[in-house]
């Protein structure tokens, strides 16, 4: 049995959109800090976000323009004002309304205040700044080049995906790439100053958080989109054809939560060549995440072992078939890179025999989720089955709300629930809190959606649903004093604060 590799705590999912603030979604302002601060009243030691990259098809943070940039959706106006980069009148006549996600609303905002900021600086605010934007573009000139000049394209061409290019575009021609680049130069400036900013602005908020014995878990999807920058730039690393269009597509075949199954869409990597190259690709992209989170939820983990290859002309993922990863000479290469592997593998779905060998030889924590516990008491996902070496969830962001999961049960199953608990059903959701904090996993998490005991409403993604999701924010109203005494009394209880972070009574 693996041991763990984590200490006892806990922790909460939220993603950033989804706090409350004034302009149409959550970002890493005032109030971010104040949720920082929840969390640590909270006793937490966990904030774990979703991916954090800029979102592309269905705003979906699993469909990332680049695996390595920052969502620029996410900058505080607030923050840049202070910076002296812009002035509160921006934003006098922009007025969201309190509640979900507005994106058809904010990305144009976001757009013109990014353009703002950089029109105040290329004017001399800020002058501060000056050095560290231009050792910042040196720094992170690996990634940073490509993936500013590939959105300045995108946008050029009225945000066109990558496969409607023209086609000297498309395949990287380099006469046509330094003539155009000529024309864009200032919108790749742009971009970079953007990318900037949102590192700036995470970077301060991460320190803010770890000074406050809260750290963070990110989320890496194993996949990127078919339209972004990574395939643009390095299109040698995936099963594409001649005309870059993949020749299978990613996805995972008929489960619990579809049973059409998940078609993705995205590209497969061609492991063959990445290991030819020592899989320098996957090691700068882990490097990179690292420096934003301190550990990684790394999705779909089993496509390390096998991944569902779905050809590229079918419509559903009912057709496909398992064929083999890079198992462990991908991680061997990573643990040289990272000097380590902190990692917690996403084992959930169907799991064969060396999914959890790998996970296993690598000591890596894996996942269990208390909503799909009901096929029976043998169930992994029953606290009474689980090892120390993972993380327990009361659910994903991918699952409906407990409170909404369990208005859906039928009479037995919220029956055996009553017997499994050894209590009637209370507060459903907290009853599910109590028994993750209590289990043996290293690791406990709630999205903030269970802490504050919501309904379906509050749901933030569905699987196989492509519009609609990610939407959900949380209003300030909603949280009140007694859920952060409540909380912070059972992490207390059931020994998840960390020692150095116990104080006296």
């Amino acid at each position: 049995m693996a041991m763990p590799t984590l200490p006892r705590t806990s922790g909460i999912l939220l993603h950033p959109t989804s706090l409350p603030g004034p302009f149409g979604i959550g970002d890493l302002g005032p109030i971010a800090y104040r949720w920082v601060e929840t969390l640590a009243a909270m006793k937490q030691s966990w904030w774990q976000v979703l991916p954090l990259g800029p979102t592309g098809a269905g705003d979906s943070p699993y469909q990332s323009l680049s695996a390595f940039a920052g969502n620029v959706n996410l900058l505080s106006p607030e923050l840049l004002r202070q910076e002296g980069l812009v002035n509160a009148d921006l934003w006098a006549h922009d007025h969201f309304a309190d509640g979900d996600v507005q994106f058809d609303r904010v990305m144009p905002f976001k757009v013109k205040l990014l353009r703002a900021a950089w029109d105040g600086f290329r004017a001399g605010k800020a002058p501060h700044l000056k050095h560290d934007f231009e050792s910042y573009c040196r720094a992170e000139a690996a990634w940073l080049d490509g993936f500013a000049l590939f959105v300045a394209i995108r946008a050029a061409l009225g945000n066109t995906g990558l496969l409607m290019w023209p086609p000297d575009l498309l395949r990287r021609n380099s006469v046509a790439l330094a003539e155009l680049e000529k024309q864009i130069a200032g919108e790749v400036l742009l971009h970079k100053f953007g990318q900037f900013l949102f590192d700036k602005q995470w970077g301060e908020l991460k320190k803010f958080a770890a000074d406050r014995g809260v750290k963070i878990i990110g989320d890496a999807p194993i996949f990127v989109a078919l339209d972004s920058a990574d395939v643009w730039m390095h299109p040698d690393e995936f099963l594409l054809d001649p005309d870059r269009k993949p020749i299978v597509v990613a996805g995972v075949p008929p489960d619990y939560f579809s049973e059409d199954g998940q078609y993705w869409g995205n590209p497969i990597y061609d492991w063959d060549r990445m290991e030819a190259t020592g899989y320098s690709w996957w090691c700068a992209r882990v490097l990179r995440q690292l420096k934003q989170v301190d550990l990684i939820r790394l999705d779909h983990f089993r496509g390390f072992c096998q991944a569902w290859h779905i050809p590229a002309t079918e419509l559903t993922a009912r057709v496909g078939k398992w064929v083999n990863g890079p198992g462990l000479k991908l991680f061997e290469q990573l643990r040289t890179s990272l000097g380590g592997l902190p990692l917690i593998a996403e084992d959930l779905g169907v799991i064969t025999p060396d999914v959890e060998e790998l996970r296993d030889t690598l000591a890596l924590p894996g996942m269990r989720v208390i909503q799909f516990a009901l096929e029976g008491p043998v169930s992994l996902h029953w606290p009474h089955n689980f090892v120390l070496n993972s993380a327990v969830y009361t659910g994903t962001h991918d699952n409906d709300t407990v409170h909404g999961w369990f208005a859906t049960l039928n009479e037995r199953d919220r029956n055996y629930l009553v017997l499994t608990f050894g209590k009637p059903i209370g507060d459903v959701a907290w009853d599910m809190i109590r028994a993750a904090w209590s289990s043996v996993a290293s690791v406990a998490i709630a999205p903030l959606q269970d802490v504050l005991s919501m309904g379906s409403d509050a749901r933030m993604n569905k699987p196989g649903i492509a519009t609609g999701n990610w939407r959900w924010r949380f209003r300030l109203d909603q949280f009140r004093p007694e859920t952060i005494q409540r909380l912070g009394d059972l992490t207390t209880l059931y020994n998840r604060v960390p020692r150095e972070a116990k104080r006296p009574q």
